[in-house]
């Protein structure tokens, strides 16, 4: 990924180059959204924002939402209050460019001077590159890295209808180009929203599978920005409340849809993760997730929630005394205990939540083919960017992802032979099946 730090990266050193960023980024002012919680802050949200006195409002969002008619009671406040807009409901998935450029296309020709984003990480990451290229008069591939864009953005609203991306207070969007299978990070404090609304009410419909993997999406930010070097007493704190509220309310999430105290935590966990991120960045996870979700569409959280797992693991040994800590505020150990014993249970406990919740061990879209390819895509990014406790090298990540290869199809039990009709079998090769493959230590960062 080219971007500020990559160059910069290949200029003076990554271990010295990060050790600066982290100097930067533990002292970069970057704001917060003021947020409005509850049942309907959504339409607290949208009155504000006809108040507010915007000429027309960009409403960005995808078809499920407004099949679902998630969308009606926003439009309608808006209509109440005499405020003008127009709904761009075409975002799909990972926020594809070609999207992107309607996007902005249809901004300008409806003279839009704010944006709102009603939806989940993808909706709201659209909005913020539209507004970005809308401003600067530039394609979103120039606008990929750190501060590419000489103007701020229009003022940007956010409504999250998942728990998980905490984008409504980051600095950063993840866009996708069909063309390259890639994800790219556009980052800029100037793309924090100015409001943000977490209206529980609006994800009790949300499915079992999504609740599940954007739950782990969050946790997955808490648990990076956490383990990774550039943290600070702030990031910490939202860092470790994340990860005790993900463990105590995705599981009743999941199980109890309706649950409106138990959605109202995971949107809370979600964007005190997202705090924590911004700053302290992610890591190795991430790295490998973007290279999944590039190459197969597979969806960021489940990316992360099946990764997430086997990178712990694999670093363990350099994150034990934070990972210790990490499982007594996730409540699956005693402060006291042993702090190596904490570390295992900790991440052993990963593993459990994803079983209870309905993740899947491994990728069934994972080909060992591409298996080379992913690792170097993935160890360049977090090379170039992530403050990550361990430095992943190429084979230490090719044998991770080995271990994700979805398991080999099971051989159809033989039919026993009938008399009068003898069936013939022949023999079957099959592949011989690969070792497990040992986790490679890398150096320390």
């Amino acid at each position: 990924m080219v971007n500020l730090i990559g160059d910069m990266a290949r200029a003076v050193g990554l271990p010295r180059l990060k050790r600066a960023a982290g100097v930067v980024t533990r002292r970069l002012p970057i704001p917060q959204p003021l947020l409005m919680v509850g049942p309907g802050a959504s339409l607290r949200l949208a009155q504000a924002l006809a108040d507010f006195g915007h000429r027309k409002v960009f409403v960005a969002t995808d078809a499920v939402i407004v099949r679902l008619g998630l969308l009606q009671p926003v439009l309608h406040t808006l209509d109440a209050a005499g405020a003008a807009y127009v709904v761009f409901d075409t975002i799909t998935p990972d926020a594809p460019i070609p999207v992107i450029e309607s996007g902005i296309a249809r901004y300008e020709a409806e003279a839009c001077d704010a944006l709102l984003a009603f939806g989940g990480g993808s909706v709201m990451d659209a909005a913020k590159v539209i507004g970005l290229a809308a401003s600067n008069r530039k394609h979103p591939r120039e606008l990929v890295g750190y501060f590419k864009g000489l103007r701020a953005p229009p003022p940007i609203y956010a409504v999250p209808t998942t728990a998980g991306t905490g984008s409504e207070v980051t600095v950063a969007a993840v866009i996708s180009d069909p063309e390259t299978h890639q994800k790219l990070v556009v980052a800029d404090t100037r793309l924090v929203p100015r409001m943000a609304a977490l209206d529980p009410a609006l994800m009790t419909g949300l499915p079992a599978p999504i609740t599940a993997a954007t739950g782990m999406d969050a946790l997955t930010h808490a648990v990076e920005a956490y383990i990774g070097e550039w943290g600070t007493p702030y990031t910490d704190r939202m860092a470790l409340a994340a990860v005790a509220m993900v463990y105590r309310h995705l599981p009743r999430a999941c199980a109890e849809p309706g649950d409106l105290v138990a959605r109202e935590q995971m949107a809370l966990a979600s964007t005190y993760a997202g705090l924590a991120f911004t700053r302290a960045n992610v890591g190795n996870v991430h790295a490998i997730a973007h290279q999944l979700g590039g190459r197969y569409g597979t969806p960021h959280g489940l990316a992360n929630a099946i990764v997430l797992p086997a990178v712990l693991h694999w670093c363990s040994e350099a994150a034990q005394a934070k990972l210790a800590t990490l499982a007594v505020r996730a409540g699956v150990g005693d402060a006291g205990a042993d702090e190596a014993a904490l570390a295992r249970r900790f991440v052993t406990s990963v593993e459990d939540m994803n079983r209870a919740i309905g993740i899947p061990a491994r990728l069934a879209a994972l080909r060992a083919d591409d298996i080379p390819a992913l690792a170097a895509a993935a160890c360049a990014e977090a090379d170039a960017n992530y403050p990550v406790p361990m430095v992943m090298s190429t084979t230490a990540c090719e044998s991770l992802l080995l271990g994700l290869l979805p398991d080999k199809p099971q051989r159809a039990p033989r039919r026993k032979a009938v008399a009068a009709a003898p069936v013939k079998t022949r023999k079957v090769t099959r592949a011989a099946t690969p070792a497990p493959a040992r986790k490679t230590a890398g150096r320390r960062a």
